[in-house]
């Protein structure tokens, strides 16, 4: 019994923690493309591989006549905020 409360509660840290870094990931896309950086810079192609697959549906859901503005970051950093809140708790009781 006690192994399977140790897989799922890491388990669920191991998803906390990807959720964390990946929300890293979109803020620094985020930033980089208020900047506008090299698009030929090994850093900027690997935050645009990481992040577009999941940006690119969102904003093809989101309407983009929000003044030019683009909010599918804000969006699916909520996304992520609502996973950690709700995936990993949930989890975590699961395992207890």
């Amino acid at each position: 019994m006690f192994v399977a409360h140790n897989f799922i509660m890491a388990v669920a840290q191991l998803i906390d923690f990807i959720l964390t870094v990946y929300m890293w990931i979109i803020i620094g896309r985020a930033v980089v493309s208020w900047v506008n950086a090299d698009p030929y810079n090994p850093i900027v192609k690997i935050l645009y591989a990481a992040t577009e697959p999941l940006l690119g549906r969102i904003r093809r859901v989101l309407p983009m006549s929000m003044g030019g503005i683009d909010f599918s970051p804000m969006v699916l950093i909520m996304i992520i905020m609502f996973l950690q809140s709700f995936l990993v708790p949930t989890l975590t009781q699961i395992a207890r």
